[in-house]
């Protein structure tokens, strides 16, 4: 009923809310553009698109069409891909930092699942150190872990800064022992945060030890410590500590992935182009 070639430009309008954007986007005139979409109206028997002088906008019919839309384009893709030969199948081994998991990394795993259905794809959490040795020692086929900045092994994700986080009502009194909330060690957060108030002559215990991210964000919120936490994956309802309790600063953090190279190349670098397409986004 619905025909991809009118879907994808409604798709491409939904997303740009403009008519001239969208055609550019597809390589399309923008009445070519325009035409799909009253076409596309016309089979629905709806108004889906609303525009005026001033704006565009999907009408709440608009907005059903547009989940619909993108189910059937990506249906449409994976039997393309199956019945050409061309889809990617075999197994996975992906393993990811466990706080980068509070990224849009689950919705770019659910993504590629359902783009390569035929692939079995085995995800392991652990701490990025942890990951990086099961990668060397051929357990894994790529990884998503945190790095020195600068350190140039894998490809670059983002470099986030690293900053001080804690529950907003914590405060600490001159002279007070800096209360760490850290990972087991080794950690790169830990050594980091230790390395950081050691150097400015800061004083510090641990609080608690953890050995997940779930661990740093519920002594967090319960007000025993503070952690250094990378500054874009700071949940809301804990804050950046103000500078007025003059901690010293902890510099950045690289998001980068690693893979085998002995491993086969379609599904890493598919996974990879994935993740490295959101690479602007301040969420990953």
């Amino acid at each position: 009923m619905f025909d991809p070639v009118l879907l994808k430009s409604f798709v491409s309008v939904a997303e740009t809310l403009s008519f001239t954007k969208a055609a550019a986007l597809l390589g399309l005139s923008q009445p070519t553009v325009s035409q799909h979409i009253r076409k596309l109206e016309t089979a629905a028997g709806r108004i889906l698109v609303a525009r005026d002088t001033r704006e565009v906008r999907l009408t709440d019919n608009g907005d059903a069409m547009l989940g619909f839309a993108r189910s059937i384009l990506a249906a449409h893709d994976q039997a393309s891909s199956y019945f050409t030969g061309s889809a990617m199948r075999g197994r996975l081994r992906f393993g990811s930092a466990d706080d980068l998991a509070l990224t849009q990394l689950p919705q770019i795993l659910r993504d590629f699942r359902q783009l390569y259905p035929q692939i079995n794809l085995e995800l392991t959490v652990n701490q990025s150190g942890a990951l990086a040795r099961r990668l060397q020692a051929g357990q894994l086929d790529l990884v998503f872990i945190k790095q020195e900045p600068g350190i140039g092994v894998g490809r670059l994700v983002r470099r986030d800064r690293m900053v001080w986080v804690g529950h907003r009502t914590l405060s600490l009194e001159p002279g007070q022992h800096v209360p760490l909330i850290a990972y087991q060690a080794p950690s790169l957060s830990r050594t980091v945060a230790i390395s950081a108030l050691e150097s400015a002559g800061r004083t510090w215990r641990i609080t608690c030890n953890v050995r997940e991210i779930n661990g740093v964000l519920a002594a967090a919120r319960a007000g025993i410590g503070i952690a250094a936490f990378p500054q874009s994956l700071i949940p809301p309802d804990l804050s950046e500590l103000s500078p007025a309790l003059e901690l010293p600063t902890l510099g950045d953090v690289d998001f980068s992935l690693l893979d085998n190279p002995g491993t086969a190349r379609e599904p890493v670098d598919a996974l990879i182009a994935a993740i490295v397409a959101r690479q602007g986004s301040p969420a990953i």
